[in-house]
């Protein structure tokens, strides 16, 4: 699997952790992300994300939540929430990363942990976010 994918991989299980033990301690966060990846600039990247997401919460959610429709964060699937908001994440604050790499991403991310339906739900929810956020060209 490539350093990137396995960096989000591990993303979405600290924001999962997150959801269930927001008092989680920051040396056991670093010590599961080191143990999982072995990889420093994996590890950096990792836990970029994941302190972004966290950092930006609020923006995040709100996004989300906008795109989500008939939707409540509260009512989503743990691990569909958390796809999401590692996905709405990368697409408001990573523009180095490509919009498209970020949904196939997330998309394998809900493939692999969500249900049959996941994958579906999280293309449709940051498509829309992404659409929200795209710069109309001049």
């Amino acid at each position: 699997m490539d350093p990137r994918s396995r960096a989000r991989q591990v993303a979405l299980q600290l924001l999962y952790q997150r959801d269930l033990n927001p008092s989680a301690p920051r040396d056991g966060i670093e010590g599961f992300v080191h143990e999982r990846l072995n990889n420093p600039s994996a590890e950096t990247f990792c836990l970029g994300l994941f302190d972004g997401a966290v950092a930006n919460a609020e923006t995040v959610d709100r996004h989300i939540t906008e795109a989500a429709e008939n939707w409540r964060l509260a009512r989503m699937a743990p691990v569909d929430r958390n796809v999401l908001r590692l996905g709405a994440y990368e697409l408001l604050f990573t523009p180095e990363t490509p919009a498209s790499v970020v949904l196939n991403e997330a998309i394998e991310l809900a493939r692999r942990y969500g249900s049959l339906n996941s994958p579906s739900f999280v293309n449709g929810v940051l498509d829309r976010v992404r659409s929200r956020i795209a710069v109309p060209s001049s």
